[in-house]
């Protein structure tokens, strides 16, 4: 279980560095490099147009590569998908700007990141499932939410070169070729992905089912489809809240209220790392108490935090700041440390890797593709407290505890031993 665990630790973190990497160029540059003719919030808003593409893609993905796993292993999966993204982020950074090839510079940004996100969509489902199917039933929430851990590396690993760079290089240089170094360390990172993922052993739930689904998605469609609704639904709020954080929150706070790209990055990283360190603990009270009841206090905790997080942030002081984010990222990882378990004990293993992805996916449509453009456009008619964008993250909140109050609980049942009668 260590071994697996690591390796899918790794392989999120690889595949999700790849993903904020965007993110962050989103936020920081990718307006006035690729729609220059656009006003500066105008091109804010463009360039979170092709991040949220990415969300838009991943539940395609889950499809296609949920196919794979359900019907050839969860092990290939975890394979083409990194390749996938691997090779798009890359390209990404070797894309001429709009004042090379003009309006063709941001259409290969769209396809690449069509593709970033078809890959990534399929690499959860792969990862999550290899390590829940092996772990033991008292345990599983624990060792599958190290998957789960992966997105705090690969944000913190791709803020982390940003960072240096952005200290290192003068913003002459940033802007012409610095912003392009984290997409093209991608590949080296994708090398050493396939590399840890190479020795892995196939699920063995996987390797027991007798009857493949011919065709997952239909099945899951037909039988599934409130489930995947529901758990879309559900997991809205936690992709909203870490968007918020991690790619809103930094345009909006270097472009409308002057704070350094330096300070946002380093408070919105701190806030991140004790996410990450805290997530499996988090995971352990849901194999203790369970994981719906951690699901719904996570998100009522998210409901009553929206106001104070965008209250924080619009002070500008670097404590206040970090503060607001620490709070939204706690009540995000409550809900999600357990997710990783909760979702694939929701659907039968044959179509487990289509249905759990799907729903997990499409919650990231719905609450991490709208929220930075929605974000944006309600700040820019707001005060120098941007009201309205904590009353759009408090309604999604709300939404979300609603759904998880319609699913079912799911942590196994410990059988207590019976002690045989005595005369």
């Amino acid at each position: 279980m260590p071994r697996l665990a690591a390796a899918s630790l790794a392989g999120t973190a690889i595949e999700f560095y790849d993903f904020f990497a965007y993110g962050t160029a989103a936020a920081l540059i990718l307006g006035p490099l690729f729609f220059p003719t656009f006003s500066p919030t105008a091109g804010t808003l463009a360039a979170f147009a092709t991040f949220g593409v990415g969300f838009v893609a991943r539940p395609l993905g889950a499809v296609l590569f949920g196919h794979i796993g359900d019907r050839r292993g969860r092990r290939p999966v975890l394979v083409v998908s990194l390749l996938l993204t691997g090779a798009s982020t890359v390209a990404v950074g070797c894309v001429p700007t709009y004042d090379t090839i003009g309006v063709a510079a941001p259409l290969l940004l769209l396809v690449l990141r069509f593709l970033q996100g078809l890959g990534l969509g399929g690499e959860w489902g792969g990862a999550v499932l290899l390590t829940a199917e092996h772990a033991p039933a008292e345990r599983r929430a624990l060792w599958s939410s190290f998957p789960q851990i992966g997105p705090a590396v690969g944000f913190v690993l791709a803020n982390g070169v940003v960072l240096v760079l952005s200290v290192a290089l003068t913003p002459a240089q940033f802007t012409q070729w610095g912003w392009r170094v984290p997409f093209w360390a991608a590949g080296a990172l994708a090398v050493l992905g396939l590399w840890l993922r190479s020795s892995l052993p196939e699920s063995p739930q996987f390797l027991e089912i007798d009857d493949h689904a011919r065709m997952p998605l239909a099945e899951v469609v037909r039988d599934h489809w409130r489930l995947v609704l529901l758990t879309a639904g559900a997991l809205a709020v936690g992709y909203a809240i870490f968007y918020t954080v991690t790619t809103w929150s930094l345009a909006y706070a270097t472009e409308r209220l002057g704070v350094s790209r330096t300070v946002m990055l380093v408070c919105i990283m701190a806030a991140v790392v004790v996410k990450g360190a805290l997530t499996p603990v988090m995971a352990m009270l849901g194999d203790r108490f369970g994981r719906r009841p951690l699901c719904l206090v996570g998100c009522a905790a998210a409901a009553l935090w929206m106001f104070p997080l965008v209250a924080l942030l619009s002070t500008g002081q670097p404590l206040p700041m970090f503060l607001g984010f620490l709070g939204a990222l706690l009540a995000f990882v409550t809900m999600f440390a357990v997710i990783s378990a909760y979702l694939p004990e929701l659907y039968a293993p044959r179509v487990r890797c289509t249905g759990a992805a799907v729903g997990y996916n499409l919650g990231g449509v719905l609450g991490g593709a709208l929220t930075p453009i929605v974000a944006t456009a309600l700040a820019e008619h707001s005060g120098r407290v941007p009201w309205g964008v904590g009353a759009y993250l408090t309604g999604i909140a709300l939404f979300s505890l609603g759904c998880f109050a319609l699913l079912p609980e799911t942590r196994p049942v410990r059988v207590a031993a019976v002690r045989p009668a005595t005369d």
